[in-house]
């Protein structure tokens, strides 16, 4: 096995931190940015930030799509799809059917 060599960055906010993948994202930054609350707030990094890059912000919004058009967007991973269907369903709403 062979050890992953992290290298030190500094994102555009002055964050220092260690990254050994290319990844550009700032991990302190992406803490700051998470929500308190909402179903936005149940999901990874990468998951919230495939629904807000495809312009989903709200329930209303994700209960347009399909969970196979969801799983399509990049960084959104099946283990996402349980908190979301809950989410929906919490407020009366679902995917769209296939």
């Amino acid at each position: 096995m062979t050890a992953s060599t992290k290298s030190l960055r500094t994102c555009t906010q002055g964050h220092q931190y260690y990254k050994s993948s290319d990844c550009p994202v700032c991990p302190i930054c992406e803490q700051e940015r998470k929500p308190d609350n909402g179903f936005l707030s149940l999901l990874s990094a990468p998951a919230r930030r495939a629904l807000e890059n495809n312009g989903i912000t709200a329930l209303q919004q994700l209960s347009t799509f399909s969970e196979k058009e969801i799983l399509q967007f990049h960084g959104m991973g099946p283990a996402s799809l349980p908190k979301l269907r809950k989410a929906l369903e919490a407020n009366g709403l679902s995917f769209k059917p296939k």
